[in-house]
């Protein structure tokens, strides 16, 4: 798919691989084709209801080393051109606002945390496509000022479950792939093959496209304008495995987008149609290590995002435990 960039001494330009295009109709036609609107009771929990008791059993059972790595990156409060709406970070006691003994010190964050920078869950209330959320809430009804009163990120609660790590570059042997290169349906088969891990029921998948790598030996970049990601025509593949989350330390999206007129499709997909939370700007790079060592790419995931109640996602630091 994409040919290493170790040389280039910059950010470079994009990729040209995010075709092939999608017109509006075939984006719409793919839309009601993994819509699962109307099958769960808990509907605002999306396709978390699809991890049952037993595969939660069952992603226990992948544990072996106990090795734990973390998937978030840090909190950055430095602007770029990635970081356009930095996170905030500021001490608020600094042991002389309080009594003497025991001296105390206190910070204060915050985040606009929907962006490229901070590694974030979307809830369901996140995506609307033609006016609607997921299960075909109208997102004028359900979204207002106050929050969201459907699809919110506290109706999901915590998750465990496996997860699945497709590590395109160590599949290709490159340090990662291009901007502007698309993920299809064929290379998720691909990977699978050459990591020896099948995509079940209820499992989390997490891409790699070594994003955190190539900003970290190239520099940033608006990723925005061009980000390596999956194209509309892998998410068929996803929904017909039944995913519970999708992730990836992109946005998940290839851009630029391949379908005119809409500017992130998979999130369109994933959240508003299937019900699946995204997981956006992880750090894989521990994980891809990690996996390697142990010649395996299944595992258990931990995701425990914020509680906040109308709240549209979450800042959160998932685990993997191998």
């Amino acid at each position: 798919m994409a040919s290493s960039s170790m040389d280039v001494p910059g950010p470079g330009p994009a990729g040209t691989g995010n075709g092939p295009a999608v017109s509006r109709r075939e984006f719409d036609a793919t839309f009601q084709s993994v819509r699962t609107w109307g099958r769960w009771a808990s509907a605002d929990r999306g396709a978390w209801n699809r991890v049952t008791a037993d595969l939660v059993r069952r992603a226990t059972a992948t544990v072996r080393s106990g090795t734990v790595v973390p998937l978030s990156l840090p909190w950055d409060t430095r602007p770029g051109p990635d970081n356009r709406r930095p996170a905030l970070h500021h001490m608020t006691d600094l042991g002389d606002v309080e009594a003497p003994e025991p001296s105390t010190h206190k910070d204060f964050i915050a985040a606009d945390y929907h962006g490229k920078a901070l590694t974030h869950l979307d809830a369901l209330c996140h995506i609307a496509y033609r006016g609607q959320l997921y299960d075909g809430r109208p997102a004028h009804e359900a979204v207002d000022a106050a929050g969201a009163r459907f699809g919110a990120v506290s109706a999901l609660g915590p998750l465990v479950t496996t997860g699945v790590l497709l590590d395109l570059p160590a599949v290709l042997g490159t340090g990662w792939l291009e901007p502007g290169q698309a993920v299809h349906a064929r290379d998720i088969v691909a990977a699978e093959e050459a990591l020896q891990v099948t995509i079940g029921e209820g499992d989390a998948v997490l891409l790699r496209t070594g994003r955190v790598r190539r900003r970290e030996e190239l520099g940033a970049w608006d990723a925005d304008a061009a980000s390596a990601g999956l194209h509309v025509d892998a998410v068929p593949l996803l929904a017909e495995r039944g995913i519970a989350l999708l992730g990836s330390d992109g946005d998940n999206d290839v851009r630029p987008s391949p379908v005119e007129g809409v500017h992130s499709p998979v999130h369109a997909l994933a959240v508003a149609a299937m019900g699946v939370p995204l997981l956006d700007n992880l750090d894989l790079e521990a994980l891809s290590a990690a996996t390697a060592e142990a010649g395996r790419y299944d595992f258990l995931l931990v995701v425990a995002p914020l509680n906040v109640p109308g709240g549209t996602g979450s800042p959160v630091n998932p685990v993997a435990v191998l």
